[in-house]
């Protein structure tokens, strides 16, 4: 029977911090310590959580953070009626037949 090896937290923390510190990818990485590239993904999902947790549901937004929303909600408004716009108008460009003013 096989004997599964076992890594120390710190060991875990350390390889995963050679991917996120060094931003190369995790499988160069996996082989060059010599552990499964799906193990180290593991692990690095797990560092990136342990660095930064994500905001719990119940944390209330800052002035700042409404503001912001209010600002890019707008903006997602305009762009998609810009989007809308030119749609449209390229709609009625492919449409229109070319003209026969002599300047092609």
């Amino acid at each position: 029977m096989v004997k599964r090896k076992r890594y120390t937290p710190e060991y875990r923390r350390e390889a995963a911090a050679l991917v996120l510190d060094t931003d190369r990818p995790i499988a160069h990485v996996a082989e060059e310590i010599g552990v499964g590239a799906q193990l180290l993904g593991r692990w690095v999902r797990q560092e990136r959580e342990r660095r930064d947790p994500p905001p719990s549901p119940e944390t209330p937004l800052t002035g700042q953070e409404r503001e912001e929303l209010k600002q890019l909600r707008r903006r997602v408004h305009d762009l998609e009626r810009d989007n809308e716009f030119l749609g449209k108008a390229a709609a009625f460009f492919a449409s229109k037949p070319p003209g026969r003013n002599g300047s092609s």
